[in-house]
């Protein structure tokens, strides 16, 4: 049983319900919440083992939560991989030089998102 636990930073309701369905039929634990303030505060209360941030939230975006996060000695430590439905060129740079470990675009595809979620949580366990 994996014991895993990730916390989703996102604000469509349908995203957090498709990516939490197929994370937690894999055994991973779920925590969810819609804003950039409420996930940096469940962030440092959790230390998930990865954070799935969408990159456009309202107020404070997944850019600036993704560097307060990284900027945080509580938090540096955490995987935090990029979410956004804004697939454009440079995209990606932006997502990563704001510390985001690595970068999804949505929609997500169903068949390869665990097993793609799954590697950064591996990968990262190996670098501590």
């Amino acid at each position: 049983m994996n014991d895993s636990s990730i916390l989703i930073i996102e604000d469509n309701p349908l995203n957090v319900e498709l990516a939490s369905d197929l994370l937690q039929a894999s055994g991973y634990r779920i925590h969810s919440t819609r804003t950039a303030e409420e996930g940096i505060r469940l962030a440092r209360e959790l230390l998930p083992d990865l954070v799935l941030m969408d990159i456009s939230l309202p107020g404070m975006d997944g850019l600036c939560a993704t560097r307060a996060l990284k900027s945080d000695p509580a938090t540096s430590h955490l995987t935090v991989v990029g979410l956004t439905a804004h697939a454009m060129m440079g995209d990606e740079g932006s997502a990563l030089q704001s510390g985001c470990d690595g970068y999804l675009t949505k929609p997500i595809d169903t068949r390869t998102f665990v097993s793609t979620i799954t590697k950064f949580i591996k990968s990262s366990s190996h670098e501590t």
